[in-house]
Parts: C-alpha cells; sequence; structure tokens
C-alpha cells in the first residue's frame, strides 16, 4: 500500500468515527496527527499528481479537526483549522474538497450566527467548480443556500433553493465520490428541510421531513439520527404536542449509546428543554424529561 493509499484509509476510519458519534477532542487529535505525516511526505520527492493528493489529504484532515471543534462548539479553534484546510485545499487544486471547506465554512458562520457570512459561505460552495459539473454537489450547495435564507429570515427564498437542491439531487449520477460525502443522500436532504421548515415556521411539514429521514438514515450514523430526532422532537413540540415530543426527545441519548453528545447536539436538546418548560412546566412527562436530562448531562 502506498503512503497516499494508507493516509486516505486512515482518513476514512476518522469519518466513520465521526458519523457514529460525532465530533470529540480525541478526534480532532488524531485528525491533526495524520495531517502532520501527510504533510511530512510533502517533504520527499514526488509528482505533481501526488502532491495534489496529499494537500488535498491535509486538508481533509484539518476539515474533519475543524468539524469536531464545531461539533464540540469551540468555534473560534474550528475557524483556525477551516481557514489552514482552505489554503490545503487550494494547492491541492482538488474541486470537491474545496467544496467540503465552504460547506464546513456556512456551517460554522451558522453556529457563531453570522447569517451574512453563512450566506456568502453557501453562495462560494453553490458558485464551487464541484457545484457547477456535478449534481450531487449542485444540491449540496442550493440546501446550504436554503439554509442561510432561512437563517435571515428570507423564507421564500430558503424555500426556493431548497425545492432547487431537491430537484438537482434527483439528476445526480451513482458516481464514485469521496467517503466524506456519504452522509449526503435522500435521508440528509429530508433531514436538512426538516431544519429549514421548523425555523420558517412550518412544523407539520417539517415533522413529515424529519420522519422521512430518520426512516432512511443508515444505522451507523448514529450523529445524524440524533440530529433529526431533535428536529422531529421541535416540531412536534411546536404543534403543542408535548408529550410526544418528550418521548422523541428523549430516544436521542438512548441513540447516542451513552456517547457524550457533541455541542451542536447538545445546543438543540437545550432547546427542546426550554421550549419545554415554558409550554408544559408541571407535567409529571416535563419533570421525567428533566431528570433523565440532568442524569444525561452528568455523564459529560
Amino acid at each position: 500500500m502506498t503512503d497516499v493509499a494508507r493516509a486516505s484509509a486512515s482518513m476514512n476510519q476518522l469519518v466513520e468515527a465521526d458519523d457514529r458519534q460525532g465530533g470529540h477532542a480525541s478526534l480532532a487529535t488524531a485528525a491533526l496527527e495524520a495531517r502532520a505525516k501527510v504533510l511530512e511526505l510533502q517533504q520527499r520527492n514526488a509528482s505533481e499528481r501526488v502532491r495534489r493528493a496529499l494537500y488535498a489529504l491535509a486538508a481533509e484532515f484539518t476539515t474533519i479537526a475543524a468539524w469536531s471543534c464545531i461539533d464540540l462548539r469551540d468555534l473560534d479553534t474550528a475557524q483556525t483549522y477551516l481557514h489552514e484546510s482552505s489554503t490545503f485545499a487550494g494547492l491541492s487544486q482538488d474541486p470537491p474538497t474545496g467544496m467540503r471547506v465552504w460547506v464546513n465554512m456556512a456551517m460554522l458562520a451558522y453556529q457563531r450566527k453570522n447569517w451574512p457570512e453563512q450566506l456568502a459561505a453557501a453562495q462560494a460552495a453553490n458558485a464551487s467548480p464541484a457545484a457547477r459539473r456535478d449534481p450531487f454537489f449542485g444540491s449540496m450547495g442550493r440546501v446550504r443556500l436554503a439554509l442561510a435564507h432561512s437563517s435571515l429570515g428570507d423564507l421564500r427564498a430558503a424555500r426556493r433553493a431548497l425545492g432547487t437542491a431537491q430537484e438537482t439531487f434527483r439528476k445526480a449520477a451513482e458516481d464514485e465520490r469521496p467517503r466524506w460525502t456519504a452522509f449526503y443522500g435522500p435521508a440528509e436532504l429530508n433531514h436538512l428541510a426538516a431544519i429549514i421548515l421548523n425555523r420558517n415556521g412550518e412544523p407539520a411539514e417539517a415533522e413529515a421531513m424529519a420522519h422521512r429521514a430518520l426512516a432512511k438514515i443508515p444505522a451507523e450514523f448514529q450523529r445524524n439520527r440524533a440530529l433529526a430526532t431533535c428536529q422531529l422532537a421541535l416540531a412536534q413540540l411546536r404543534q403543542g404536542e408535548p408529550e410526544q415530543a418528550t418521548a422523541t426527545a428523549a430516544t436521542v441519548f438512548t441513540i447516542m449509546e451513552g456517547a457524550p453528545l457533541p455541542g451542536r447536539m447538545r445546543t438543540l436538546v437545550g432547546d427542546f428543554h426550554r421550549d419545554l418548560f415554558r409550554l408544559a412546566p408541571s407535567t409529571t412527562y416535563a419533570r421525567d424529561w428533566a431528570d433523565r436530562m440532568r442524569d444525561e448531562w452528568s455523564r459529560t
């Protein structure tokens, strides 16, 4: 096995770990250690093709570290890593790698509540070479636009971009793509649609999309399944079904199988908790939920 192949196999293992558990400190550390090894290989004599492949891997490992920091809500560190990743992606001249960086920049801007930057990053992803050449990446860019428009309160633009993302995805061929893209398919598109519709004040449609997502999310994507379940619980709560929503939200802890909740997920669960106690503070199920939440939070 070549050095590049070994590094690629290591990257796939880290992506699989993220799919199961989400971002965590040990994942970020492992990604940075792997990046250091890849950059060491750059010091050897190598062809231009190999050098570009190594820069793409350096960008990938750095993006994994950044993504872990986003999940952990260590946003300043994530920002630093994403800037580094964008440099490596540029040197690699690899369109899918560049696309991944823009998508993560849009996600980081959302976590920072910097809506104009979120929109700018989504527009860059949508205009990227990868999005122009492949409807699969085109759909990924369009749904990021939809999320950005919903953050800015432009509900009509969000709906329009979401519809285009769904239509574009249907045109995507079953081509071989980088391992990190495995998360994006009909299930993830429905999950993101649930987020957009929840933000747009359309909880009934959001609930339907969350159910569709959960029906198709592969078992190994625990973190994505738990996040989609959070959206389902929020949609049910916003339709005046607090008891059902509470039962749904409790399954998030079961899905994660005792693993600490990533920071983004904790934020969603916290949002649910506040809304539940605003709507049904004195109910038995709300008190039971609060006890369960305290027990789960104490594990972290």
